[in-house]
């Protein structure tokens, strides 16, 4: 697969003034399925509705793209008009017939999501982690190849560290990245879970968060100046180790030895944390 593929995004989310009329294909609605590594998971109805509304009046003015299977065509853009057309009851859709791998596929759907911000912050979140994982890239190569900085992707990634009931209202919306990111300067995911209610009840901004959050890690500890240096230090080895490895990340230190807990999430992320370590020694 070619480094930079987003960059050719363009050409297959094609300009309806540049399509040549041998491109396009009438293909049946039925024999069409969505694409399965469609990173966005919740279609708006009212949308849908708008854009319904539209395709019966209009028509669909821009072709999907698909790639031919056993069983007729996956949508690789375009998930949004399919939906539409078939809330219209049309029979067939125009659409432009690509050969793709699973690998550009993958990629063009988190793509396309992205150009038109249709995702939320899990959402986009879980797709980066996917496409590390599948791609076997790192954050940095991810990164360049999407034209993203490696911080923002390290960022939302970080995000799935959050408890399930956190990301959840991030994902509906309840809670705001900002709110995510502060949630992760607390370690201790009950005390997150009773902010996260306190939040909802007070309705507080990032900011207020961020002053609880600190108020609360002063009160939890009460450090000799030493213990305290030791403890920034174990703190930026984690944040370093959280963005190198995109996933939850604890150092513990005790008098005489310590340990790392990394999180994954299921047997694929373990082998991709193990993958990573792997290449280190080489």
């Amino acid at each position: 697969m070619e480094r930079g593929l987003g960059k050719g995004l363009d050409a297959l989310i094609t300009n309806t003034e540049n399509i040549d009329d041998k491109q396009l294909e009438t293909i049946a609605i039925k024999d069409c399925r969505p694409n399965p590594y469609q990173p966005r998971k919740y279609f708006d109805d009212e949308s849908l509705s708008g854009l319904k509304q539209s395709i019966e009046e209009h028509g669909i003015l821009q072709p999907l793209v698909v790639r031919q299977s056993i069983k007729g065509y996956e949508i690789v853009v375009g998930e949004r008009r399919y939906r539409a057309a078939k809330l219209a009851e049309l029979e067939t859709i125009p659409a432009i017939i690509q050969p793709l791998t699973d690998e550009q596929m993958m990629e063009l759907a988190l793509l396309e999501n992205l150009q038109r911000e249709d995702l939320t912050p899990i959402e986009e979140a879980k797709s980066y982690e996917q496409l590390i994982r599948e791609l076997d890239v790192t954050q940095e190569m991810l990164a360049n190849r999407l034209g993203k900085s490696r911080s923002h992707i390290a960022n939302l990634i970080r995000l799935l560290a959050l408890p399930r009931q956190v990301t959840a209202k991030i994902n509906d919306g309840t809670l705001s990245m900002g709110h995510g990111r502060a949630l992760l300067g607390l370690k201790d995911k009950d005390v997150q879970l009773k902010l996260v209610d306190r939040i909802e009840r007070e309705s507080l901004n990032v900011r207020q968060v961020e002053q609880i959050i600190q108020e609360l890690n002063r009160n939890g500890r009460k450090q000799k100046p030493k213990q305290e240096a030791q403890d920034i230090f174990l703190r930026e080895q984690e944040t370093s180790l959280k963005e190198r490895l995109g996933t939850g990340v604890k150092i513990h230190k005790g008098k005489r030895k310590g340990k790392i807990e990394i999180e994954f999430m299921n047997e694929d992320d373990l082998e991709r944390i193990l993958a990573y370590f792997d290449k280190e020694k080489e």
